[in-house]
């Protein structure tokens, strides 16, 4: 199954939902960071969840930014999206050991810690709009509900799934955001409630071959599609954009490099690339930079 996201209400248009699959966008960050598997489902739960709230924002420029740090081994995320379902990230600490918790599920609560959410909204603004809360219990999908009715007050329910397969490959990653409208009416939220207990995880939906539609069927009846968009793990660093980051430090900092070194490397946190400038290319910037 291709990764891909939906957007949809349910018939009576009093809520509105967000469904993925993104299987193979994790499986792709957990390859590209050497993720252990605790680490694979705790990254791998967060960009879905981004490339979902991408989803959410309304120009084409926009950018979502969700940070998580915390006291555990793991000791924190970073991930953004676009709206059109290009999502990136990386974890502060690639491997993590941990034995498997009290339910025999990978032990992502512990991996975090105790710590905080930030949601950060790139709007084309001055100002970018930052909200944070403080972990509740750093599953990522109950943190996500929480900031949602805490800071932007709108009941939300958030699931995410990662089953790692046994070479340490992700064999299923996706979820769904669930979104009552201020319209709702009692029943509504009340059928809600009820179908959302009866179904089982998002990792074992998938196992079973449903997609997006079908779990979000489960869960709100009759659908009305709104659009399907396909999702995938995309970094947009370049050795243009790495060489403004050069050139940001200053004259005096690159001749330091430049006299001690005679080259630098940079790599990008989010994709592992690595943007080598030799000894002919700092002389280059410098000597424009002093013009």
């Amino acid at each position: 199954m291709e990764d891909y996201i939906i957007r949809a209400t349910d018939a009576k248009k009093q809520i509105r939902a967000f469904g993925a699959v993104t299987t193979h966008l994790v499986d792709e960050a957990s390859k590209i960071h050497g993720t252990s598997p605790v680490v694979s489902a705790a990254l791998g739960r967060l960009l879905t969840a981004a490339t979902m709230m991408g989803q959410m924002l309304k120009g084409e420029k926009d950018l979502l930014t969700l940070q998580i740090k915390g006291n555990g081994p793991l000791r924190g995320l970073v991930v953004t999206a676009d709206r059109n379902g290009n999502v990136k990230g990386y974890p502060y600490n690639s491997v993590v050991d941990l034995p498997l918790n009290s339910i025999g599920k990978l032990d992502v609560s512990t991996a975090i810690g105790q710590g905080s959410l930030t949601v950060i909204k790139d709007l084309g603004l001055r100002e970018p709009y930052v909200g944070q809360i403080s972990l509740v219990s750093g599953e990522i999908a109950e943190d996500l509900t929480y900031y949602f009715a805490s800071s932007e007050q709108i009941p939300s329910a958030v699931a995410l799934g990662v089953l790692v397969d046994r070479d340490f490959s992700i064999k299923q990653a996706g979820g769904f955001i669930v979104q009552l409208l201020p319209e709702a009416e009692e029943e509504t939220v009340q059928n809600l409630e009820n179908r959302l207990k009866s179904i089982s995880s998002v990792t074992q939906l998938l196992e079973e071959g449903k997609g997006p539609e079908d779990i979000l069927k489960l869960i709100l009846g009759d659908i009305i599609i709104m659009d399907k968009i396909p999702t995938q793990f995309h970094c947009n660093c370049s050795r243009e954009r790495v060489e403004k980051a050069l050139v940001s430090i200053g004259v005096k900092d690159l001749q330091e490099i430049l006299d001690q070194d005679h080259r630098t490397e940079l790599k990008c946190h989010f994709c592992n690339r690595t943007y080598v400038f030799e000894e002919s290319d700092l002389k280059k910037i410098i000597e424009d930079l002093s013009r």
